[in-house]
């Protein structure tokens, strides 16, 4: 065999992988049709400046959010793949109103439901943007909008794309381990190169990362916890991007915590349950994490156990590993609310 440094002859690319632990054809080409797009989508956000992509649609999302032009264009790329792909019924994106059903000729197994560019307020200051995506199967011969509207212990496969300086496909299946692809530009295929993902298993780096522009609004507990993070000796450093996939990212690789909790403006929280919560959840917790509400609606638990009751409803999260999450439901015990065991 040739020595060549920096060569791998046998890389372990997506399909390869998928096909492999699977031998799921259909969803080997469902992940195939994920990556193309998500390539497409990786182009236009390398090309955006030269392109002239930055700026406004002129068009709001499902829910009242201004639509950039890569908004538009990724959500486009995301949904002609996925059509197209023959293993779909049923789509639902940030951007749509409404579901997009698959013509019966071309329709399959699988319903998805994504935000093609989550971040994307940051786009026009190049800030690192992202795709997030969950999975779920059809329950009958033709799949219906309700498939999706089940809890995340029924999603069997959930990932995000993270867009920087190396291009990321994170992804797990239900009750699988936790793959981390990179996007080789040299030969056009994304190839395994953090196998087995694991949540720092002491917790990691001290990260705290939560948007503190809506501390006044926040629950006493949540306030009590960010201060624990702030006091001490050694207290904990603050990182928010501001894209999801991009703190959750981090969150993973480094350990520390994430917060998008429930609040007096928001009080069903901020994220979409279906596209932003549930496969966030279902990958912090597949490597080692704990995914949970905070309190939301009387009560803490886990994210996975939410059932969505329409495609665009919104949850509130709390990411992290036992030593940060324990921290805030300490100040929750300390409030007299009950909490779950790790």
């Amino acid at each position: 065999m040739v020595d060549a440094p920096g060569f791998d002859v046998d890389a372990l690319t997506l399909g390869r992988y998928v096909m492999g632990n699977t031998r799921d054809s259909d969803l080997v080409v469902l992940m195939n049709a994920l990556a193309t797009s998500c390539k497409l989508i990786t182009s236009a956000v390398n090309r955006a400046g030269v392109a002239k992509l930055y700026g406004l649609a002129g068009e709001v999302n499902s829910t009242g959010d201004d639509q950039k032009k890569l908004d538009v264009m990724s959500n486009d790329m995301m949904i002609n793949a996925l059509v197209h792909s023959g293993v779909c019924s049923i789509l639902v994106s940030e951007e749509n109103e409404e579901p997009i059903i698959v013509p019966k000729e071309k329709a399959g197994k699988y319903c998805v439901a994504f935000d093609p560019l989550d971040g994307s307020s940051n786009i026009d200051c190049n800030v690192s943007v992202g795709t997030i995506f969950s999975v779920y199967e059809t329950q009958g011969p033709e799949g219906k909008v309700e498939d999706l509207l089940r809890s995340g212990a029924h999603c069997v496969c959930a990932g995000y794309v993270a867009y920087s300086s190396a291009v990321e496909l994170v992804f797990t299946f239900r009750g699988k381990a936790v793959q981390g692809f990179c996007l080789d530009p040299t030969i056009g295929e994304f190839v395994l190169t953090r196998p087995n993902m694991k949540f720092p298993s002491d917790g990691g780096k001290k990260i705290y990362s939560a948007n503190e522009g809506n501390f006044n609004y926040w629950d006493k507990p949540i306030q009590n916890a960010i201060g624990v993070f702030k006091s001490g000796d050694k207290p904990y450093s603050a990182r928010y991007v501001g894209s999801m996939v991009a703190d959750i990212h981090r969150t993973l690789l480094y350990g520390g915590i994430y917060l998008y909790p429930a609040d007096n403006k928001s009080p069903k929280g901020k994220l979409r349950c279906l596209y932003e919560g549930i496969p966030m959840a279902m990958i912090i917790e597949q490597a080692g994490g704990i995914a949970s509400t905070g309190l939301f609606e009387g009560k803490i638990g886990r994210v996975l156990e939410l059932t969505p009751d329409s495609i665009h409803c919104k949850c509130p999260i709390i990411m992290g590993g036992p030593r940060d999450v324990g921290i805030v439901y300490d100040e929750y015990k300390k409030a007299g609310i009950e909490t779950p065991e790790f």
